[in-house]
């Protein structure tokens, strides 16, 4: 296949590698594509689940045309082979709680200006929620969107866990494990450009973001996710795992 217009040679590379890897281990359903720009660049969230869901995600957006910049974890630069790679293909450090935090945004804002994808995972972390929903996201999300008036592309996926578990370190590729994938269209955030960047209005975006994310992970799991979303900020006040509704089976 073609690789991605605004990919490198290194990304190329690492593509080559990595996607073989990806295709033997996992089948992919994937749905929604529709929904990628093809015009302007974007920003497009996901959920986290488990350390292998960054590389299900980039390989879903890579055979569709785009090379995501990716909002990654600025310890991950610092492993030897791995920041290499990531520097390499232009991802982008996330310095959290320090006097660089800012350097983040302004460097994804460029990277939007330019017409690049900025992928980016709300939550910050792998959630915490015992039963793999999306919990409470960070406002980083809602500060670019705001900032940059680009479409948010929701994304939900379901079956990375199944091929690496949350806190696993090793991978169970056999048999192959389905990943699904879906995209929905862009988050409705308009009303919202033209009032302050408080903490109202940045909390409001980032649950308006969550919000889409999750109805699309009700979607794949024919589930109800739980009405209080999980949040690290209050683990004595979480819900049980048990509370929660099915939903009906489609007919």
């Amino acid at each position: 296949m073609r690789p991605p217009a605004r990919s490198n040679r290194a990304y190329r590379n690492v593509a080559r590698i990595v996607r073989p890897l990806l295709k033997a281990m996992t089948k992919p359903d994937w749905h929604g594509v529709e929904h990628l720009p093809t015009d302007r660049g974007f920003i497009v969230a996901a959920n986290h689940m488990t350390n292998v869901d960054p590389l299900t995600f980039a390989h879903f957006l890579w055979d569709n045309g785009v090379a995501p910049k990716v909002l990654a974890k600025d310890p991950l630069f610092k492993v030897p082979l791995v920041g290499r790679v990531l520097r390499a293909t232009g991802q982008i450090p996330v310095y959290r709680n320090t006097s660089a935090a800012g350097e983040s945004l302004g460097a994804a804002v460029t990277a939007l200006q330019q017409g690049d994808a900025v992928a980016v995972f709300p939550e910050g972390t792998l959630t915490r929620d015992p039963d793999l929903w999306p919990m409470v996201g960070k406002t980083g999300v809602a500060r670019l969107a705001l900032t940059t008036r680009v479409p948010v592309i929701p994304v939900a996926q379901w079956g990375p866990q199944n091929l690496l578990g949350r806190y696993a370190k090793l991978l169970r590729p056999i048999p192959r494990k389905t990943v699904t994938i879906v995209v929905g269209p862009p988050v409705v955030l308009d009303d919202l450009y033209e009032r302050p960047q408080d903490a109202a209005t940045l909390r409001e975006a980032t649950e308006r973001v969550m919000d889409a994310i999750t109805r699309l992970l009700e979607g794949i799991r024919g589930e109800q996710a739980p009405a209080v979303r999980y949040d690290m900020r209050k683990p004595d006040a979480q819900r049980s795992g048990g509370e929660r509704a099915a939903r009906p089976e489609q007919p």
